[in-house]
């Protein structure tokens, strides 16, 4: 197998990992019942996306 002939700075190495980082999902405020969605996803608490009613949720009595 091919090896580097020489060593990688860490400088170098720590340049090039820059962009290798854990991101937080971007979460929005449901407009109907108020809890967190996340972007472009119908929300788990009571169905609905983009102020409709996108899946019906079964409510509990």
């Amino acid at each position: 197998m091919p090896h580097p002939k020489h060593k990688i700075s860490t400088t170098r190495r720590d340049k090039r990992r820059t962009h290798d980082k854990a991101v937080a999902r971007t979460t929005i405020i449901c407009s109907n019942c108020g809890a967190p969605v996340l972007y472009h996803r119908v929300c788990g608490e009571c169905g609905y996306y983009r102020g409709k009613q996108a899946i019906a949720k079964a409510t509990a009595e």
